[in-house]
């Protein structure tokens, strides 16, 4: 019998696909936009107030207040609007503790759209189909989403297993509903496979220590030599996305200064975000695929800790002192976005915490250019951006220059070169201006 020390919490999130009738359809907007403008009231009523009596309670009595005397306010649930107070304070929270900027105020066009469910017992969840399901929307109704996971619903829900709460989105795909999942599992034993160091990179998007190599198979650059911003796009979709992209330069052409964007235009802009957005998706797909694997594979896996918004700055420089390669920078930087490295090492940290494994980070420096065969930093080893060829005159070991760097990491890992422990162990969040315990 499995005890309560063996058992582990997770809670995590699942997206899946709404079908709104049109009518379901007006009835979210409205909630979406209710939530939207009383995030803007309760800015102003907050920011107005004396810093003494900026308090949870009187909060709460303003909005019980404005939902019974403005009517369209009254179509929001009052436990989505207790969740935009929540959303609101932990917002100012986290910009006193130096997490995050203050709030501010959310635009009509340029918000996403969302309608937070709080409490799990409201949306009565059931499946009806092996590829559908159905849950119930507060002041909505019944709404099918699509079923793509097992969800601890019916029979499989109980306290530990159950759905906390959801929240209604909006993108350019359409509107999708966000599980919050509640689940206890037994704790996964600590795995002893083998260990792996990866190099993220464009020409290789992983490149690992074994020669295990994952591609997704959609070169980084045109035959050209240009880097490649729709390489998630089959052709048909690329040629489509070009006759939009010139659509909307033709349209935007004859709007004069301080004009709004018309219909024709606005439709135009959400075809090529609907394409776009279907890009993402797909790389996405691929990155949970890849990483579920690995972590099902390795009991150790070591990655850089890489700083990627320095990585990506732009090469233009000043007036006084301009850049080099000013454009061979921004194609850089477009493919090392396009990769999304970050959301890679997020992906392998919880999926390793759930297999068992481990995920580390070491430092990344020197890495690409280290000689991973006998251990020498010679300048000019690295060739071009995949071959390198050690110039030490005792060595002149040669290989890909992505392989070299994964091995290196997994060495810099071996010798206890360690920046960030074990993944899925709790972190304690402090302000950016605190300094730690050890140097105070």
């Amino acid at each position: 019998m499995t005890s309560e020390v063996d058992l582990v919490r997770w809670q995590f999130g699942h997206r899946a696909r709404l079908v709104l009738t049109p009518v379901q359809v007006r009835l979210v907007f409205g909630q979406a936009h209710a939530a939207r403008t009383l995030w803007n009231l309760m800015h102003d009523w907050w920011t107005m107030l004396r810093k003494d009596q900026r308090t949870l309670a009187a909060a709460d009595v303003a909005i019980r207040q404005a939902r019974k005397e403005i009517d369209w306010l009254a179509v929001l649930p009052a436990q989505a609007a207790q969740g935009v107070l929540k959303t609101y304070f932990q917002a100012w929270k986290n910009c006193w503790e130096g997490r995050a900027d203050g709030p501010n105020f959310k635009a009509r066009f340029r918000t996403v759209m969302s309608v937070d469910i709080p409490q799990g017992r409201d949306l009565q969840i059931k499946r009806v189909h092996r590829r559908w399901g159905m849950v119930n929307i507060p002041k909505v109704g019944r709404v099918r989403f699509r079923w793509t996971k097992d969800l601890p619903v019916g029979k499989k829900a109980n306290a530990e297993n159950r759905i906390t709460g959801a929240r209604l989105i909006k993108d350019v795909l359409g509107w999708h509903i966000a599980f919050r999942v509640q689940v206890v599992e037994s704790k996964p034993e600590p795995r002893t496979g083998p260990e792996v160091g990866i190099d993220c990179g464009v020409n290789i998007p992983l490149a690992l220590s074994d020669e295990n190599h994952q591609n997704h198979g959609r070169p980084a650059r045109l035959p050209d030599g240009t880097s490649d911003r729709d390489k998630w796009l089959n052709p048909d979709e690329k040629a489509r996305l070009l006759r939009l992209e010139r659509r909307a330069a033709h349209r935007n052409s004859f709007r004069k200064s301080g004009q709004q964007t018309t219909n024709r235009l606005k439709r135009t802009y959400d075809q090529i975000a609907s394409l776009r957005a279907r890009a993402k998706r797909r790389a996405t797909d691929w990155q949970h695929q890849t990483t579920t694997e690995l972590a099902r594979r390795y009991g150790t896996i070591v990655v850089e800790q890489l700083d990627i918004t320095n990585m990506v700055k732009s090469a233009k420089g000043t007036i006084e002192e301009p850049g080099k390669n000013v454009a061979q920078k921004s194609g850089l930087n477009r493919s090392i976005s396009q990769e999304a490295w970050g959301r890679t090492v997020t992906m392998l940290a919880y999926k390793t915490a759930r297999h068992g494994g481990t995920l580390y980070k070491v430092p990344a420096p020197g890495t690409s250019q280290r000689c991973s065969a006998c251990g020498f930093t010679t300048p000019g080893s690295r060739e071009d951006q995949a071959t390198f060829v050690c110039k030490n005159p005792d060595c002149g070991w040669a290989a890909n220059a992505d392989s070299n760097a994964a091995r290196n990491i997994l060495h810099l890992y071996r010798i206890g070169l360690v920046a960030i422990p074990a993944a899925g162990r709790a972190v304690v969040r402090r302000a950016l201006r605190v300094k730690p315990a050890t140097a105070r």
